[in-house]
């Protein structure tokens, strides 16, 4: 729960009221509770009694050190306060979105074949197991497996549970992810048998030591989970002995698994020939969003969809083009 009473200066009431309104309508806010706690120490400490633009500025310049694209969202956020409170108050201040830096461009995610992913596998047994990290191996496996197979985000892997999979409907329990939605998502027999082989091995390994309730357990007697650091090098250690990097030399983001998932998922109902329209609104549901607009984000046009895509429409259309091919027996 995000502490409402640490707001003192003359704005902590509309920022409470704001913060609370945009909760009702299912969003965390956690971040934004903090750009709001920012500015709201500011405003105490210099005893204003309101938000001005030169309140504004001199706020904002006491973030001139960090990223554009940090100070663009740090901006947004009070603007979009603003415009909540104007709702009541008509003469409030509202900043110009034309002072705000430049968007950020993200890099685009990298699609993962299914070569490399099979590498990645591969590779995981050769991470070094000590002993605090004793299933160090076979955890990374059932995390690129979950990422891949099942499209998670990053956090909803760390914060899965043993309890959360349920061994006779073969589904995962996704609890209070993103926009506050649980799901229930079915995993595919290949990954049904890789987490039920990571829950033996883990359940052999607790005979002699106490665990925690994490699934990707990371063996330590001091925690319980793997912190979002240790997972990421980790998995860069993977990156690394296969040599996978992005076009621009970076390596891949761990969320570019979840990209690869909604692409590969897509490229397979290509060429299964099924209905697509039909069966997007259930890749979305499966992937946690609230609506179709949030999947389509991912849904990449990458060379072999642009392939699978010119077949469909060759087979469909070649008689009313006319370019079904003429079959003559080979002369020779």
């Amino acid at each position: 729960m995000l502490d409402m009473s640490r707001f003192s200066s003359a704005l902590a009431a509309p920022m409470i009221r704001f913060l609370r309104h945009k909760q009702a309508l299912g969003r965390i806010y956690k971040a934004e509770y903090f750009r709001l706690r920012s500015l709201d120490r500011f405003l105490a400490q210099g005893g204003a009694s309101d938000l001005d633009a030169a309140a504004f500025l001199s706020w904002c310049e006491t973030n001139k050190h960090v990223a554009s694209g940090v100070r663009r969202a740090n901006m947004r956020t009070v603007r979009a306060f603003s415009l909540y409170r104007r709702r009541s108050e008509p003469d409030c201040y509202v900043p110009d979105p034309s002072l705000f830096p430049p968007e950020h461009i993200r890099r685009p995610p990298y699609i993962f074949s299914e070569a490399e992913i099979s590498r990645l596998l591969d590779r995981t047994l050769e991470l070094r197991r000590v002993s605090h990290t004793p299933l160090r191996p076979e955890a990374m496996r059932l995390a690129l497996v979950l990422l891949y197979c099942a499209g998670l985000r990053f956090g909803e892997l760390l914060r899965l549970e043993v309890g959360d999979y349920d061994p006779a409907e073969r589904v995962l329990h996704i609890r209070t992810s993103k926009f506050h939605k649980s799901r229930k998502i079915p995993l595919s027999i290949d990954a049904v048998s890789e987490l039920e082989q990571y829950l033996a091995a883990r359940h052999r390994l607790c005979r002699r030591r106490e665990v925690g309730k994490r699934l990707l357990w990371n063996g330590s007697q001091q925690g319980d989970g793997y912190s979002r650091g240790r997972f990421r090098l980790a998995m860069w250690q993977l990156l690394d002995r296969e040599g996978i990097r992005s076009p621009d030399g970076h390596r891949p983001t761990i969320h570019s698994l979840r990209h690869t998932f909604a692409v590969h998922v897509l490229l397979r109902w290509y060429h299964s020939g099924v209905e697509l329209q039909s069966r997007l609104p259930q890749l979305a549901i499966y992937m946690g969003h609230v609506s179709i607009v949030s999947t389509e984000k991912y849904l990449h046009f990458v060379a072999d969809l642009v392939s699978a895509v010119s077949a469909r429409f060759a087979s469909h259309s070649a008689n009313l083009l006319g370019t079904q091919e003429n079959t003559t027996e080979d002369p020779s």
